[in-house]
């Protein structure tokens, strides 16, 4: 299949999961990929699985010096760049509270469970310290927009049109997660918007993609019990696989999709209606 063929791809996160899925996806529709992760290793055995040649990459995307490094390697080796899917992303870090808040939510089921009216709460954001809060921001909004940036100073000096898809989360649309996380995730459909109106004119067109719960190497450290109390609260009652997620992305990425920008597609199984 050749939606993308001659397309030159950059995939963010690309080591696994939904990001592995994106970039094995738009490789299978003809596009050159460079997948990218901090993970080298991980990235390598992505590619190793495309369609169509590509390249891996690691680079740590909250750092800019780093972004710049690997927008200016693809571009010295394949001469353009026509899409950008940010994906890279994380839901927790060290100093971030989670590790207090899950051991207070286990005593808080624990109490439900005997019938106990609960004295424990559901408190996280008071235990997040600022290393934890930035570390998520770091790479959930920073690396977004510093990979946004160097693109598009590919694209709009070789006055090339494209596509841009950036990966946010149905926890932007209902608050579901850590209070960095849910931040970090709204300001990514906050920068897709701005960029949308920024760059249409130029023929840049900027999306962004709200997956729902996906059975990803992320889920498979929870209970069976969370994960059909997860996939209870979905409208079609189960887990997204990441290929699923990546249609989506392959969809916004292709021309198909040519007359759709600041759009926010959810692919969350009607877990948030809009």
């Amino acid at each position: 299949m050749s939606r993308l063929k001659e397309k030159i791809a950059i995939v963010t996160g690309a080591g696994q999961g939904i990001g592995r899925a994106i970039a094995s996806t738009l490789s299978q529709h003809g596009a050159t990929v460079v997948a990218v992760d901090l993970n080298l290793e991980s990235v390598q055995e992505t590619a190793v699985g495309f369609a169509t040649p590509g390249m891996a990459l690691a680079c740590n995307v909250g750092n800019s010096s780093e972004v710049a490094a690997t927008v200016a390697q693809t571009c010295e080796r394949y001469g353009r760049i026509d899409i950008l899917v940010n994906n890279a992303g994380i839901g927790m870090a060290s100093n971030d509270g989670s590790d207090i808040f899950q051991q207070r939510m286990a005593r808080r089921a624990a109490q439900f469970a005997a019938g106990e009216q609960p004295t424990v709460y559901a408190d996280h954001t008071i235990d997040m310290q600022d290393e934890g809060w930035l570390a998520v921001m770091n790479v959930n909004i920073n690396g977004t927009f510093y990979f946004c940036r160097e693109v598009l100073k590919i694209m709009s000096g070789q006055n090339r049109t494209g596509s841009i898809v950036n990966i946010s989360s149905t926890s932007a649309l209902n608050g579901e997660g850590g209070a960095h996380y849910c931040a970090s995730k709204a300001a990514i459909l906050g920068l897709t918007k701005a960029l949308a109106q920024e760059l249409g004119a130029r023929g840049i067109r900027v999306n962004a993609v709200a997956p729902g719960p996906t059975d990803t190497p992320a889920m498979a450290g929870i209970s069976e019990e969370w994960r059909t109390q997860i996939a209870q609260a979905v409208v079609l009652n189960r887990l997204a696989d990441p290929s699923e997620i990546a249609k989506a992305v392959l969809y916004l990425a292709s021309d198909e999709s040519s007359y759709v920008t600041g759009h926010t597609l959810c692919a969350n199984g009607g877990m948030h209606l809009l």
